[in-house]
């Protein structure tokens, strides 16, 4: 079939007419102007703005980074056995950027919300920050601080939440608009233990201030250095990330005993909750090292609330305090008594000065003084604890176990002032010991200018000079330890942040000051103190143990106002711990009472030495009696053989049948004289009525100790000001001491 019939068609071909043309000719003409427009607008603001928006280009990058300190923390505190006395826990501060939330209207209220709900954080706060034109275009508003881990978690999940929790959109919407919450970390300080040894560990105000106790003394040691984290521009203008990270303090381990301390504070507590007194210190310390094992120093204050004064003062007082009154109230609460105050340590320091002596060669083991009562000096009589009674003929451990202070004047004479000041420095009284913790006294002691006749004869017995309880018990730790001086501290170890050792502290020893044989002899003279003397009433069963009491009178003289203490050690042929416990102006109205220190130091000794397994050497099949604690003592369990006791109605102890007796349960007549159990006299070994040892009355002292150690002469002379003597004279511990050399230590 052809197809020469059918015609072809062709499709209309569209032609641009002139009129169209005209028209894209113009719309390209205006595109053109308006980017030869755009590049010379940008090329002048380049030229006259550049600078002002590439800062703001490097903030919004910075901003995005979270350009922010990152905080260092502060080393760890350990006792001894590794328990934590002071740690940081990293906590959080919440901050608020305000630009970011009013932003958008649609963020204001749920992240108002969500703070309120949350974290408990107030809303008319945040909402005034938001509204405030001075703080409205904030990035950074702190709204509380020191947040949990547990709370920002909380805080994170809130807003995380959506459909998939089971929100509805409108909730899930809401949880999405949560905007400029943030949190930036910090460290917050810690102690465990809360009031135990505060003065000793001391507090931190922040990660590095910190002024009191070990915390003070080692800041430097245990606080870090802090990083940062920042964003910026590089030379290819793209945004970086800087990190320099932070570096942790160091750590610092202790020769306290948690567990020691705890006993310590335990029988001091009880003696405040029976008796109390202006200030109570105790220290025990290991002889053979200088270390220090626990330490109370005087008013408890929480750690983590350092600056709360209700443990020490009413609501009352505190309320009337102003300003000035309660810096002055904190600072002496916070106050270590046992380091920096400086005090009369009364008869404690007759063993020293009798060492001294022995040591010089100013008297000998064998000799023996006349105690007649008293010594005169010009027209001031100073007179002995039993005036106008004598001890009569004394041996050197008689001396010391009836504290005859007649017999420590006429030692300290034959002494001489010259020497007699020389042995004081090179016990290093009137000079700091360099214990490791800081605001430490230093005392004030004669010098050959000021010490005459009868300023001699009373720093022979422990008044007219003063001294710190360190310088005491660190100057009897020498006497009894063979003759070693050694410098007293806390730390033992510094520490890395991982738990390495980076310092080990060893004990240092300073000086020889006298020989083992005499501190042997010290040592026998201070235990026959404990058998039959002044310090009896600090016995612990099942331990030797030696002891020295003080009473000293404070000045002005005859005001009745004394410090009465203890100083004490067990077992005595190794001594392991020396114990020194001072009870500043004890609440009651006889107050030269030396046996209120004892019944401290001895309760603390019959737990302190078990815990410590130092072994019992009186202990002979084994067993070891009970010791019977001071029934003033509340809360403690108390064996006594004076079972069915009480007191009559004139304040005398009697038994269950009306019959008198002592203290150690013993029948005695009205004058003290023990009867037997038919209510005849005893006698002794030439045919004597026998006297009762140990008499007690209704307010608990006993006749043996009613004078104690006192300074009974008002005449005596006062204990010099700081401003009146040079305390580092004659203190040539080198050429007058042993030096470690000569003794055979190097």
């Amino acid at each position: 079939m052809s197809n020469t019939g059918r015609k072809s068609r062709r499709r209309p071909q569209r032609k641009i007419n002139q009129n169209m043309k005209e028209k894209l000719l113009i719309l390209f003409g205006i595109v053109l102007l308006l980017l030869v427009i755009l590049v010379l607008r940008i090329t002048y603001i380049n030229a006259t703005s550049g600078s002002k928006y590439k800062k703001q280009v490097l903030s919004q990058a910075q901003q995005k980074y979270e350009s922010q300190v990152l905080p260092a923390k502060r080393g760890d505190i350990y006792d001894k056995n590794g328990n934590i006395l002071a740690t940081s826990n990293k906590v959080y501060n919440v901050i608020l950027d305000c630009k970011t939330v009013n932003s958008d209207e649609d963020y204001v209220e749920p992240t108002i919300r969500a703070l309120n709900e949350v974290l408990g954080i107030d809303e008319e706060t945040v909402r005034s920050l938001l509204a405030d034109s001075r703080t409205s275009q904030s990035q950074y508003q702190v709204l509380t601080k020191q947040l949990s881990m547990d709370k920002k978690k909380e805080f994170e999940k809130y807003k995380a939440e959506d459909e998939d929790s089971g929100l509805t959109k409108a909730q899930a919407k809401e949880r999405a608009n949560i905007k400029g919450v943030w949190f930036e970390e910090d460290y917050l300080r810690s102690y465990p233990f809360n009031e135990t040894a505060c003065d000793t560990i001391g507090f931190a105000l922040d990660r590095d201030v910190a002024d009191i106790g070990l915390e003070g003394y080692y800041n430097s040691t245990l606080t870090g250095v802090d990083g940062r984290q920042y964003g910026y521009i590089n030379d290819d203008s793209d945004v970086e990330q800087t990190i320099i990270a932070a570096v942790n303090g160091k750590s610092i381990q202790t020769s306290i005993d948690i567990g020691a301390q705890q006993i310590v504070e335990k029988y001091v507590n009880g003696f405040k909750e029976a008796m109390g007194a202006k200030n109570i210190g105790v220290i025990v310390e290991n002889p053979s090292t200088g270390e220090i094992i626990a330490m109370d120093g005087g008013d408890r204050y929480d750690l983590n609330n350092p600056r709360d004064l209700s443990a020490v003062y009413t609501k009352d007082e505190i309320k009337a305090m102003n300003d000035v009154e309660t810096v002055e109230a904190l600072n002496g609460m916070w106050s270590n008594f046992c380091v920096t105050d400086a005090y009369e340590p009364g008869s404690v320091v007759k063993p020293i000065v009798m060492a001294s002596a022995l040591e010089k060669g100013a008297i000998q083991e064998t000799d023996t003084f006349v105690c007649d009562g008293s010594q005169t000096f010009g027209d001031t009589m100073i007179k002995c604890a039993v005036y106008p009674s004598a001890h009569g003929t004394e041996t050197l451990g008689e001396v010391i176990a009836n504290s005859c202070n007649d017999a420590m004047m006429q030692i300290g004479a034959k002494m001489g002032a010259t020497q007699f000041i020389k042995a004081q420095s090179l016990f290093n009284f009137g000079t700091r010991t360099g214990i490791d913790l800081p605001n430490e006294g230093a005392g004030i002691i004669h010098t050959k200018d000021s010490m005459g006749e009868t300023e001699l004869a009373c720093s022979a017995f422990g008044q007219g000079f003063t001294c710190t309880m360190i310088q005491e018990i660190n100057a009897m730790s020498s006497v009894i330890n063979g003759g070693y001086y050694y410098q007293p501290h806390l730390v033992t170890k510094v520490l890395d942040s991982n738990g390495g050792t980076v310092k080990t502290i060893s004990p240092i020893l300073l000086k020889q000051t006298i020989s083992s044989r005499i501190s042997s002899d010290i040592r026998s003279y201070m235990a026959l103190s404990v058998q039959q003397g002044t310090s009896r009433h600090s016995k612990v069963q099942g331990y030797s143990s030696g002891g020295k009491t003080g009473t000293a009178e404070k000045y002005p003289r005859g005001n009745g106002k004394y410090l009465v203490s203890f100083i004490g050690f067990a077992p005595v042929d190794d001594p392991a711990v020396v114990i020194y416990v001072v009870v500043d102006e004890p609440n009651v109205e006889d107050q030269a009472n030396s046996t209120y220190p004892q019944y401290i130091a001895q309760g603390i000794l019959s737990e302190l030495l078990p815990y410590l397994n130092v072994v019992p050497d009186e202990s002979e099949d084994g067993t070891v009696p009970e010791t019977e604690l001071w029934e003033g003592f509340k809360g403690h369990l108390k064996s006594t053989s004076i079972s069915d006791s009480e007191l009559d109605s004139d304040g005398n102890l009697v038994d269950a049948d009306g019959n008198l007796i002592d203290w150690d349960g013993n029948r005695i007549d009205e004058n003290g004289y023990l009867l037997d159990a038919n209510g005849d006299h005893i006698l002794d070994e030439e045919g004597n009525y026998k006297m009762s040892t140990n008499l007690v009355s209704a307010s608990g002292s006993t006749d043996a100790d009613s004078s104690g150690d006192a300074v009974s002469n008002p005449d005596a002379p006062a204990p010099l000001e700081d401003d009146e003597a040079e305390t580092t004279e004659d203190n040539d511990e080198e050429t007058d001491g042993i030096t470690n050399e000569e003794a055979g230590l190097e």
